[in-house]
């Protein structure tokens, strides 16, 4: 068994950070980077999964073609529900508000 690089470590806790700051702007009602933000957070691991079992990223190699890890499966289920959750709201929050008369 290999070691993982240490930035694979570092983007791990970096989106959970990332995560509990969209989820705290969400709340407080910041709402346009909070789901700007929580587009990110799904975008993410998103690209990294693809980019992890495709080419491989650098001292990294050992995902190359395992696109049916169970947990992979799992957690791209969950980010592709947060991006189809976000991106409709984060355009809806740039919507200009109407006003009623």
């Amino acid at each position: 068994m290999t070691r993982d690089p240490h930035y694979i470590g570092v983007a791990y806790h970096v989106l959970e950070i990332a995560a509990v700051v969209a989820a705290a702007l969400l709340l407080a009602g910041i709402v346009r980077p909070g789901w700007l933000l929580a587009v990110g957070v799904a975008a993410g691991p998103l690209l990294g999964y693809i980019l992890s079992r495709g080419p491989g990223l650098p001292h990294y190699s050992d995902d190359i073609g395992n696109w049916t890890e169970p947990l992979g499966l799992a957690s791209l289920a969950v980010e592709g529900a947060l991006l189809l959750l976000s991106v409709p709201l984060l355009v809806r929050s740039t919507l200009p508000r109407r006003t009623s008369y």
